[in-house]
């Protein structure tokens, strides 16, 4: 390996990590965040309104930025050279699984404004079973990058 991002790899790699911690620590807790709303909360109160804070807050302030972060610095890794190897599967899945993870945070951002719209349909535990997805997709990153299947 050569080259500028050659010489970053180590950084990359090391930003990149911390960007999924904090993306993923937001995807875990916004669906959470939900379950308490939907079944705690009567629309219109000001206990509505400070989940509806802290809903926003926790989306725009740590999960967007994260989220772009881990694209940046994924990106920055798949254009490494020698980093991907594109003949193996494991770089297939885990690129699935991270556009399953970027569909999952939008999905979340669309179910944030139903709750400020007073639209939300889903239950305490619609939410509940949602929050294993973000898990799921995890294992599946994980596994395809160490254990390279």
């Amino acid at each position: 390996m050569d080259g500028f991002l050659a010489d970053m790899y180590p950084w990359t790699k090391a930003l990149h990590v911390v960007s999924v911690v904090a993306w993923m620590a937001g995807l875990f807790y916004l669906p959470r965040l939900f379950v308490y709303h939907v079944e705690e909360v009567g629309r219109g109160s000001p206990t509505d309104l400070l989940f509806q804070t802290m809903e926003r807050r926790l989306l725009r302030a740590i999960m967007n930025p994260a989220m772009v972060a881990t694209w940046v610095f994924g990106l920055a890794l798949v254009f490494t050279p020698g980093i991907v190897v594109w003949s193996e599967v494991w770089p297939w899945t885990k690129a699935a699984a991270v556009l399953g993870m970027t569909w999952f945070h939008h999905w979340l951002g669309l179910r944030r404004k139903d709750f400020v719209e007073g639209q939300n349909t889903l239950t305490g535990r619609s939410y509940r079973m949602m929050n294993e997805v973000p898990t799921l997709l995890l294992i599946l990153i994980v596994f395809s990058v160490i254990v390279k299947w």
